[in-house]
Protein backbone atom coordinates (compact mmCIF):
# COMPACT_ATOMS: atom_id res chain seq x y z
CA UNK A 1 0.00 0.00 0.00
CA UNK A 2 1.44 3.35 -1.07
CA UNK A 3 2.26 5.81 1.63
CA UNK A 4 0.34 9.10 1.48
CA UNK A 5 2.31 12.06 2.78
CA UNK A 6 0.66 15.08 4.28
CA UNK A 7 1.99 18.21 5.92
CA UNK A 8 0.75 21.45 7.36
CA UNK A 9 -0.86 23.47 4.56
CA UNK A 10 1.71 25.97 3.27
CA UNK A 11 1.36 29.70 3.49
CA UNK A 12 0.57 31.75 0.42
CA UNK A 13 3.80 32.52 -1.41
CA UNK A 14 4.73 35.56 -3.42
CA UNK A 15 4.25 35.78 -7.17
CA UNK A 16 8.00 35.97 -7.75
CA UNK A 17 8.70 32.66 -6.01
CA UNK A 18 5.76 31.03 -7.78
CA UNK A 19 7.14 32.06 -11.15
CA UNK A 20 10.54 30.60 -10.30
CA UNK A 21 9.18 27.24 -9.13
CA UNK A 22 6.74 25.98 -11.75
CA UNK A 23 6.21 22.24 -11.18
CA UNK A 24 5.93 19.65 -13.89
CA UNK A 25 2.43 18.76 -12.59
CA UNK A 26 0.12 21.49 -13.89
CA UNK A 27 -2.85 20.47 -11.70
CA UNK A 28 -4.49 23.24 -9.70
CA UNK A 29 -6.83 21.10 -7.58
CA UNK A 30 -6.13 18.47 -4.94
CA UNK A 31 -6.91 14.93 -6.22
CA UNK A 32 -8.35 14.00 -2.79
CA UNK A 33 -10.47 16.93 -1.64
CA UNK A 34 -10.45 19.20 -4.74
CA UNK A 35 -8.89 21.95 -2.67
CA UNK A 36 -6.53 24.59 -4.01
CA UNK A 37 -2.87 23.67 -4.41
CA UNK A 38 -0.07 25.91 -3.17
CA UNK A 39 3.63 25.79 -3.92
CA UNK A 40 6.18 25.92 -1.12
CA UNK A 41 9.50 27.20 -2.47
CA UNK A 42 11.37 26.51 0.80
CA UNK A 43 10.60 22.77 0.78
CA UNK A 44 10.26 22.34 -3.00
CA UNK A 45 6.80 20.86 -2.57
CA UNK A 46 3.27 21.41 -3.79
CA UNK A 47 0.60 20.67 -1.21
CA UNK A 48 -3.12 21.13 -0.73
CA UNK A 49 -4.23 24.15 1.30
CA UNK A 50 -7.14 22.20 2.83
CA UNK A 51 -5.96 18.67 3.69
CA UNK A 52 -2.19 19.14 3.36
CA UNK A 53 -1.69 16.34 0.81
CA UNK A 54 1.74 16.65 -0.82
CA UNK A 55 1.13 16.35 -4.57
CA UNK A 56 4.66 17.11 -5.79
CA UNK A 57 7.75 16.91 -3.61
CA UNK A 58 10.54 17.43 -6.12
CA UNK A 59 9.76 20.78 -7.67
CA UNK A 60 12.57 22.09 -9.84
CA UNK A 61 13.60 25.72 -9.84
CA UNK A 62 13.88 26.45 -13.55
CA UNK A 63 14.94 30.05 -13.08
CA UNK A 64 18.50 31.38 -13.24
CA UNK A 65 20.85 30.98 -10.30
CA UNK A 66 21.73 34.70 -10.42
CA UNK A 67 19.70 37.77 -9.47
CA UNK A 68 19.16 40.92 -11.51
CA UNK A 69 17.65 44.20 -10.37
CA UNK A 70 17.25 45.98 -13.72
CA UNK A 71 16.49 45.11 -17.33
CA UNK A 72 20.03 46.05 -18.41
CA UNK A 73 21.58 43.82 -15.76
CA UNK A 74 19.24 40.96 -16.69
CA UNK A 75 20.19 41.23 -20.39
CA UNK A 76 23.91 41.37 -19.64
CA UNK A 77 23.73 38.19 -17.54
CA UNK A 78 21.55 36.23 -19.94
CA UNK A 79 23.24 33.26 -21.56
CA UNK A 80 21.18 33.28 -24.73
CA UNK A 81 22.16 34.99 -27.97
CA UNK A 82 21.12 38.36 -29.28
CA UNK A 83 17.38 38.88 -29.94
CA UNK A 84 15.98 38.60 -33.45
CA UNK A 85 16.24 41.82 -35.40
CA UNK A 86 14.44 43.06 -38.49
CA UNK A 87 17.58 44.99 -39.38
CA UNK A 88 19.43 41.79 -40.27
CA UNK A 89 18.70 40.07 -43.55
CA UNK A 90 18.66 36.73 -41.70
CA UNK A 91 16.91 38.16 -38.58
CA UNK A 92 20.20 37.82 -36.69
CA UNK A 93 20.10 34.00 -36.60
CA UNK A 94 23.31 33.32 -38.51
CA UNK A 95 26.85 33.20 -37.15
CA UNK A 96 29.18 36.17 -37.07
CA UNK A 97 32.96 35.95 -37.01
CA UNK A 98 34.59 38.95 -35.40
CA UNK A 99 36.92 40.97 -37.61
CA UNK A 100 39.50 41.37 -34.82
CA UNK A 101 42.24 38.76 -34.91
CA UNK A 102 42.18 38.00 -31.18
CA UNK A 103 41.23 34.96 -29.18
CA UNK A 104 38.86 34.76 -26.21
CA UNK A 105 41.57 36.07 -23.87
CA UNK A 106 42.33 39.10 -26.04
CA UNK A 107 45.65 37.77 -27.31
CA UNK A 108 46.80 38.23 -30.89
CA UNK A 109 46.36 35.23 -33.17
CA UNK A 110 49.34 33.67 -34.86
CA UNK A 111 49.93 34.19 -38.57
CA UNK A 112 48.64 30.70 -39.39
CA UNK A 113 45.42 31.21 -37.41
CA UNK A 114 44.87 34.66 -38.89
CA UNK A 115 45.03 33.15 -42.35
CA UNK A 116 42.62 30.40 -41.29
CA UNK A 117 40.10 32.84 -39.84
CA UNK A 118 40.28 35.02 -42.92
CA UNK A 119 39.23 32.05 -45.01
CA UNK A 120 36.47 31.24 -42.51
CA UNK A 121 35.15 34.81 -42.75
CA UNK A 122 35.09 34.56 -46.55
CA UNK A 123 33.13 31.30 -46.51
CA UNK A 124 30.84 32.57 -43.78
CA UNK A 125 30.05 35.65 -45.87
CA UNK A 126 29.24 33.48 -48.87
CA UNK A 127 26.96 31.18 -46.92
CA UNK A 128 25.14 33.96 -45.07
CA UNK A 129 24.18 35.82 -48.27
CA UNK A 130 23.28 32.93 -50.54
CA UNK A 131 21.26 34.76 -53.18
CA UNK A 132 20.65 38.22 -54.66
CA UNK A 133 17.66 38.92 -52.41
CA UNK A 134 19.67 38.45 -49.23
CA UNK A 135 22.49 40.62 -50.59
CA UNK A 136 19.89 43.26 -51.40
CA UNK A 137 18.51 43.16 -47.86
CA UNK A 138 21.96 43.28 -46.32
CA UNK A 139 22.93 46.38 -48.30
CA UNK A 140 19.60 48.14 -47.64
CA UNK A 141 19.65 47.44 -43.90
CA UNK A 142 23.17 48.81 -43.72
CA UNK A 143 21.95 52.01 -45.36
CA UNK A 144 18.96 52.26 -43.02
CA UNK A 145 21.16 51.85 -39.95
CA UNK A 146 23.65 54.44 -41.24
CA UNK A 147 21.00 57.06 -42.00
CA UNK A 148 19.13 56.45 -38.75
CA UNK A 149 22.33 56.95 -36.78
CA UNK A 150 23.05 60.20 -38.62
CA UNK A 151 19.52 61.49 -37.92
CA UNK A 152 19.44 60.26 -34.32
CA UNK A 153 16.37 58.07 -34.87
CA UNK A 154 15.61 55.48 -32.15
CA UNK A 155 15.67 51.71 -32.62
CA UNK A 156 11.88 51.29 -33.13
CA UNK A 157 12.10 53.52 -36.22
CA UNK A 158 14.89 51.37 -37.64
CA UNK A 159 13.03 48.14 -36.94
CA UNK A 160 9.85 49.48 -38.56
CA UNK A 161 11.83 50.62 -41.60
CA UNK A 162 13.34 47.14 -41.85
CA UNK A 163 9.87 45.56 -41.83
CA UNK A 164 8.64 47.94 -44.55
CA UNK A 165 11.65 47.31 -46.78
CA UNK A 166 11.37 43.55 -46.32
CA UNK A 167 7.71 43.73 -47.37
CA UNK A 168 8.74 45.71 -50.46
CA UNK A 169 11.21 42.98 -51.39
CA UNK A 170 8.65 40.23 -50.82
CA UNK A 171 6.13 42.07 -53.05
CA UNK A 172 8.85 42.47 -55.73
CA UNK A 173 8.72 46.28 -55.70
CA UNK A 174 12.48 46.74 -56.08
CA UNK A 175 13.11 45.97 -59.80
CA UNK A 176 13.82 49.20 -61.65
CA UNK A 177 14.39 51.21 -58.48
CA UNK A 178 17.51 51.99 -56.48
CA UNK A 179 18.19 50.31 -53.16
CA UNK A 180 19.20 53.63 -51.57
CA UNK A 181 15.99 55.36 -52.62
CA UNK A 182 13.71 52.61 -51.34
CA UNK A 183 15.69 52.27 -48.12
CA UNK A 184 15.42 56.03 -47.48
CA UNK A 185 11.68 55.97 -48.20
CA UNK A 186 11.25 53.02 -45.82
CA UNK A 187 13.07 54.88 -43.04
CA UNK A 188 11.00 58.01 -43.71
CA UNK A 189 7.80 55.96 -43.39
CA UNK A 190 9.09 54.17 -40.28
CA UNK A 191 9.91 57.47 -38.57
CA UNK A 192 6.43 58.78 -39.29
CA UNK A 193 4.79 55.61 -38.01
CA UNK A 194 6.72 55.82 -34.73
CA UNK A 195 5.81 59.48 -34.17
CA UNK A 196 9.34 60.86 -34.68
CA UNK A 197 9.15 62.37 -38.17
CA UNK A 198 11.95 64.15 -39.96
CA UNK A 199 11.69 66.43 -42.98
CA UNK A 200 12.56 65.20 -46.46
CA UNK A 201 15.32 67.79 -46.59
CA UNK A 202 16.97 66.15 -43.57
CA UNK A 203 16.74 62.74 -45.22
CA UNK A 204 18.26 64.19 -48.38
CA UNK A 205 21.30 65.37 -46.41
CA UNK A 206 22.12 61.84 -45.20
CA UNK A 207 20.89 59.84 -48.19
CA UNK A 208 22.68 59.12 -51.45
CA UNK A 209 19.64 60.14 -53.52
CA UNK A 210 17.94 63.48 -54.01
CA UNK A 211 14.67 64.63 -52.47
CA UNK A 212 12.53 64.03 -55.57
CA UNK A 213 13.51 60.36 -55.81
CA UNK A 214 12.77 59.89 -52.10
CA UNK A 215 9.31 61.40 -52.59
CA UNK A 216 8.59 59.13 -55.55
CA UNK A 217 9.80 56.02 -53.72
CA UNK A 218 7.74 56.87 -50.63
CA UNK A 219 4.60 57.48 -52.71
CA UNK A 220 5.13 54.17 -54.49
CA UNK A 221 5.60 52.28 -51.20
CA UNK A 222 2.51 53.87 -49.70
CA UNK A 223 0.35 52.84 -52.63
CA UNK A 224 1.66 49.31 -53.11
CA UNK A 225 1.92 48.35 -49.42
CA UNK A 226 -1.18 50.31 -48.39
CA UNK A 227 0.65 52.25 -45.69
CA UNK A 228 -2.01 54.14 -43.79
CA UNK A 229 0.00 57.02 -42.35
CA UNK A 230 -1.72 59.97 -40.78
CA UNK A 231 -0.43 63.47 -41.57
CA UNK A 232 2.42 64.48 -39.29
CA UNK A 233 1.47 66.60 -36.29
CA UNK A 234 3.43 69.90 -36.02
CA UNK A 235 3.79 69.22 -32.29
CA UNK A 236 6.00 66.21 -33.09
CA UNK A 237 8.66 68.52 -34.54
CA UNK A 238 8.80 70.85 -31.52
CA UNK A 239 11.25 68.86 -29.30
CA UNK A 240 13.71 68.35 -32.17
CA UNK A 241 13.70 71.97 -33.35
CA UNK A 242 13.67 73.39 -29.82
CA UNK A 243 16.71 71.29 -28.88
CA UNK A 244 18.60 72.42 -31.98
CA UNK A 245 17.79 76.09 -31.22
CA UNK A 246 18.54 75.68 -27.47
CA UNK A 247 15.32 77.38 -26.47
CA UNK A 248 14.09 77.53 -22.89
CA UNK A 249 11.28 75.40 -21.50
CA UNK A 250 9.09 78.48 -21.34
CA UNK A 251 9.52 79.14 -25.06
CA UNK A 252 8.84 75.51 -25.91
CA UNK A 253 5.67 75.53 -23.82
CA UNK A 254 4.54 78.77 -25.46
CA UNK A 255 5.14 77.27 -28.90
CA UNK A 256 2.87 74.35 -27.98
CA UNK A 257 0.14 76.80 -26.99
CA UNK A 258 0.53 78.59 -30.31
CA UNK A 259 0.32 75.31 -32.21
CA UNK A 260 -2.78 74.20 -30.30
CA UNK A 261 -4.48 77.46 -31.28
CA UNK A 262 -3.36 77.02 -34.90
CA UNK A 263 -4.65 73.44 -34.99
CA UNK A 264 -7.99 74.50 -33.49
CA UNK A 265 -8.33 76.98 -36.39
CA UNK A 266 -7.19 74.31 -38.94
CA UNK A 267 -4.25 76.49 -39.91
CA UNK A 268 -2.05 73.41 -40.35
CA UNK A 269 -4.35 71.85 -42.93
CA UNK A 270 -2.66 71.66 -46.32
CA UNK A 271 0.59 73.15 -45.03
CA UNK A 272 3.93 71.65 -44.14
CA UNK A 273 3.89 70.61 -40.45
CA UNK A 274 7.59 71.42 -40.16
CA UNK A 275 7.02 75.00 -41.35
CA UNK A 276 4.14 75.47 -38.88
CA UNK A 277 6.30 74.16 -36.02
CA UNK A 278 9.25 76.36 -37.03
CA UNK A 279 7.08 79.47 -37.20
CA UNK A 280 5.53 78.69 -33.81
CA UNK A 281 8.97 78.33 -32.22
CA UNK A 282 10.11 81.62 -33.75
CA UNK A 283 6.96 83.34 -32.48
CA UNK A 284 7.40 81.80 -29.04
CA UNK A 285 11.01 82.99 -28.93
CA UNK A 286 9.91 86.52 -29.73
CA UNK A 287 7.14 86.43 -27.11
CA UNK A 288 9.53 85.23 -24.40
CA UNK A 289 12.23 87.77 -25.37
CA UNK A 290 14.80 85.18 -26.42
CA UNK A 291 17.61 85.89 -28.83
CA UNK A 292 16.41 83.98 -31.88
CA UNK A 293 16.56 84.84 -35.56
CA UNK A 294 14.65 83.63 -38.58
CA UNK A 295 17.89 82.43 -40.12
CA UNK A 296 18.66 80.23 -37.10
CA UNK A 297 15.17 78.73 -37.20
CA UNK A 298 15.51 78.19 -40.94
CA UNK A 299 18.78 76.28 -40.51
CA UNK A 300 17.37 74.12 -37.70
CA UNK A 301 14.05 73.30 -39.38
CA UNK A 302 15.23 73.32 -43.03
CA UNK A 303 12.46 75.78 -43.87
CA UNK A 304 12.96 79.01 -45.82
CA UNK A 305 12.88 82.36 -44.04
CA UNK A 306 10.08 83.54 -46.34
CA UNK A 307 7.86 80.65 -45.23
CA UNK A 308 8.66 81.29 -41.57
CA UNK A 309 7.71 84.98 -41.86
CA UNK A 310 4.43 84.13 -43.56
CA UNK A 311 3.41 81.40 -41.12
CA UNK A 312 4.63 83.48 -38.18
CA UNK A 313 2.12 86.27 -38.82
CA UNK A 314 -0.71 83.79 -39.44
CA UNK A 315 -0.06 81.96 -36.18
CA UNK A 316 0.09 85.16 -34.16
CA UNK A 317 -3.21 86.37 -35.65
CA UNK A 318 -4.93 83.08 -34.80
CA UNK A 319 -3.43 83.03 -31.30
CA UNK A 320 -4.54 86.61 -30.62
CA UNK A 321 -8.04 85.78 -31.81
CA UNK A 322 -8.21 82.81 -29.43
CA UNK A 323 -6.91 84.91 -26.53
CA UNK A 324 -9.54 87.61 -27.11
CA UNK A 325 -12.28 85.02 -27.46
CA UNK A 326 -11.74 83.68 -23.94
Amino acid sequence: MNEIRTRTPPQVETTESADRTKPADSRTECPECSGDLARDADHGETACRECGLVVDEETLDRGPEWRAFSSEERESRSRVGAPMSELRHDNGLSTRIDWRNRDGYGKELSARKRKLFQRLRTWDERFVTKDAQERNLKQAFGEIDRMASALGLPKPCRETAGVIYRQAVEHELLPGRSIEGMATASLYAGARQQGTPRTLVEFETVSRVEKLRIQRAYRYLSQELDLRLEPADPLQYVPQFSSALELSDEAEQRSRELLEAAKADALHSGRSPASIAAAALYAAGRLTNEDITQEAVSDAAHVSCVTIRKRYTEILDVYEKHQNGR
